[in-house]
């Protein structure tokens, strides 16, 4: 073989060796994405203003008998796959009977046959079940199991949602197991409004139309004052005509009706969503006014 093609030689196999190292060292090898056995999950719910969530590592059946088997009884459980299930709360909440403050927290389970002990554990950043101190505890308590759908992975979801309250779910092959939650919508609303509360109309416009449709009427008639006294607009004007009928001021609240209309006579939300409810609104009253006026009449009639 002659030098030229031992050199060619030389230079391809080092040139081949290169692009093999290249290639082993890739980046877009590195990040290889292949199913996981256990896959990450989050679920999350709005109860009122509250915003809960659960983060779970969702292991499969693949065939297995899962409750008294790969998951035993008596025995405490990170109530899913990898690292302990997490559960955050973004105000207090009543969980199970116990209170709990706002924050995150490891979500543990003592599985049993006719029983459940469920426990929410300040120490949320523990792999599995190693770290736990019961000490840690903030919550404990008994949950029943029922017949739940047949399902292949570890599913936590959420059901029976009103303003007030929620039921946390796992359910998993075949076992349904409810967490009750409860949350005080209002206390929290009303913090809310006490915060955002600052020198713009709005907040104070905002914090009034909330308060009137909880039935604290002359709450709500004291901050659409202040949100008047810092910006008259139609908008403000219109609710607080609406509060005062409320309480049964009906003249004044026509008259604010009034001027509600003049003020949004060249506005596009009054147009496109409040003109008619504002002409029925007076119209309403005004019928309930003379009403109310005649009956006076007759009253005094009657007195005569």
């Amino acid at each position: 073989m002659s030098v030229s093609a031992i050199w060619s030689r030389g230079i391809l196999c080092a040139t081949l060796a290169l692009a093999f190292v290249i290639g082993e060292s890739n980046p877009a090898d590195a990040q290889l994405q292949l199913p996981r056995l256990s896959v990450y999950s989050k679920v999350i719910q709005h109860v009122g203003v509250t915003e809960i969530s659960v983060e779970y590592s969702s292991p499969a059946k693949r065939g297995r008998k899962i409750f008294g088997e790969l998951v035993p009884y008596g025995k405490l459980w990170r109530t899913g796959a990898n690292a302990a299930t997490r559960i955050s709360f973004s105000t207090d909440v009543v969980v199970g009977g116990n209170k709990v403050k706002a924050g995150t927290y490891a979500l543990y389970t003592t599985p049993g046959e006719k029983s459940w002990t469920v426990v929410l554990n300040t120490n949320y950043k523990t792999g599995g079940t190693y770290g736990y101190k019961a000490s840690n505890n903030v919550a404990s308590f008994k949950a029943t199991p029922a017949q739940g759908p047949d399902r292949e992975r570890l599913t936590f979801l959420f059901a029976n949602t009103t303003d007030n309250s929620t039921h946390l779910h796992l359910e998993w092959a075949g076992v349904a197991v409810p967490m009750p939650i409860k949350v005080d919508t209002k206390k929290n609303a009303l913090a809310n409004i006490k915060k955002s509360l600052g020198n713009g109309w709005r907040p104070y416009f905002s914090a009034a139309r909330y308060l009137k449709g909880a039935g604290h009427h002359y709450k709500a008639l004291k901050h659409i004052n202040t949100s008047i006294a810092i910006q008259t607009n139609w908008w403000n004007i219109w609710v607080k005509a609406e509060i005062l009928a409320k309480v049964g001021t009906l003249g004044a609240a026509i008259q604010l009706a009034k001027q509600s209309q003049v003020l949004g006579a060249n506005n596009r939300i009054y147009k496109n969503f409040f003109a008619k409810r504002i002409a029925k609104g007076i119209a309403k009253w005004t019928a309930a006014l003379a009403k109310k006026n005649a009956a006076k009449k007759d009253d005094a009639k009657g007195k005569k």
